[in-house]
């Protein structure tokens, strides 16, 4: 059924869900010289987590069990514009750190530097260690602190999220919380990635991981007019990236709250599904999102849909489509929640689902990142995650700089509005 009424029809074709393995962030910008990378305004980022390593992007590298690399289907080719995002070169990259390390010099360095100068804000450079911690995050696991933080106005740096159970919440650290240093060291003005680092205990741009469990840092904190310190032992997490509730009862709607797309994302979502009362109908809250791995994002898209195209994306003139799974849930009332921090990923499936007619979109616009990179070994082992390509949603909306306007538009109350708009689809309680 359609639920997005004035939306043209998409005929969209069906497949299965193959390989490779995406990504929808990045990890950590590790190289002062001559800047950092850029990461874009409200950028969100998990300390010490799944997000820890960066911001939002959408990578991939070989693997099982992903989303099939087709052609895009006919009459669903890309738009012939040049995406607003600067693009670094991979052969430029590649060259500078294979040059620097015949130099005796740093290859990830060098690398870093030709990233930098050409404004792809997405890239990165990873070391050896971080890279591996990297990968270890997105199974759900990181040694930290468990906070999500973004950068706000006048560079200043503020508690976006905070897990449940975590040494910052037993500290009492709140959302709206600005951080105003690390171990003594300001993060007003700093890059987020460097921030980041200091929480995780890894010197910006070492080989090594995070500190060890239970190394203390010392985090200085703002709420209104009072100011104090908070000395925290991190700890080993598991991230929690789904969380399920039925806030009106057992016969009202199911919410699923959606902080990232790492390992088995989209199995909980299906599970949730299966367990949603019919009458209630769901809530699927991409908020904050800022992305993860984008075979999880299209599993969970296979939960609401019976095959079909999820997005089109190009890369390097390569135009390729991902799709569904087949035997989703077609009928289940759904409503999904954006705002400005749902990024990457989280864009992905909004954008498939509204497209396709299968949820309603409440909320803001969307953040607007909708670019791919692909990790390549550097020869320093370092790894150099760079810009490849752009997706599009299935009615072909560019996403990258634009964002996703929402069926509902709405600012403060919009969870509210959700559940007005979810009952309205039969749902809801």
């Amino acid at each position: 059924m359609s639920f997005a009424k004035g939306r043209r029809t998409v005929n969209v074709p069906y497949g299965a869900l193959l390989s490779p393995r995406l990504t929808g962030m990045s990890g950590p910008c590790s190289y002062d010289r001559p800047r950092r990378i850029r990461r874009g305004a409200a950028l969100t980022l998990f300390l010490a987590s799944v997000l820890a390593t960066g911001a939002a992007t959408g990578t991939w590298s070989q693997g099982p069990q992903g989303p099939a690399r087709r052609p895009a289907p006919e009459g669903r080719a890309l738009a012939a514009h040049t995406p607003r995002s600067a693009t670094a070169d991979r052969a430029a990259v590649e060259r500078a750190a294979a040059e620097a390390v015949a130099d005796g010099k740093s290859g990830a360095q060098a690398a870093a530097d030709v990233v930098s100068r050409s404004g792809d804000r997405w890239s990165t450079i990873y070391s050896p260690g971080e890279f591996k911690d990297f990968q270890a995050q997105l199974d759900g696991g990181y040694v930290g602190v468990g906070l999500w933080v973004r950068q706000a106005r006048h560079g200043r740096i503020e508690v976006s999220r905070v897990q449940p159970g975590g040494p910052a919440a037993r500290a009492g650290v709140a959302v709206g919380d600005r951080l105003r240093a690390v171990d003594g060291r300001a993060s007003r003005g700093a890059p987020v990635t460097e921030v980041v680092a200091r929480l995780r205990g890894a010197a910006v741009g070492a080989s090594r991981g995070p500190a060890a469990v239970g190394s203390p840092v010392t985090l200085d904190l703002q709420r209104g007019t009072r100011h104090w310190s908070a000395t925290l032992h991190r700890a080993r997490l598991r991230s929690r990236n789904v969380v399920v509730d039925r806030p009106a009862g057992a016969h009202g709607p199911t919410r699923v709250k959606i902080a990232a797309f790492a390992k088995g994302t989209g199995a909980a979502v299906r599970r949730a599904v299966r367990d949603a009362s019919p009458e209630g109908g769901m809530l699927l809250d991409l908020r904050g999102n800022t992305g993860g791995l984008v075979t999880e994002a299209v599993a969970a898209a296979s939960a609401f849909l019976d095959g079909g195209l999820v997005a089109t994306y190009d890369v390097r003139g390569s135009q390729r489509a991902l799709y569904a799974h087949r035997g989703g849930d077609t009928r289940l009332p759904l409503v999904v929640l954006v705002d400005g921090g749902t990024m990457s990923a989280a864009e992905l499936l909004s954008g498939a689902l509204q497209d396709r007619g299968r949820a309603l979109v409440v909320g803001s616009r969307t953040f607007g990142k909708g670019s791919v990179q692909m990790p390549s070994t550097l020869p320093d082992g370092s790894v150099a995650e760079l810009t490849v390509g752009h997706y599009r949603t299935p009615a072909g909306r560019n996403v990258d700089g634009d964002g996703l306007t929402p069926d509902v538009v709405v600012g403060s109350g919009a969870e509210k509005r959700a559940r007005t708009v979810l009952s309205g689809l039969g749902g809801g309680a």
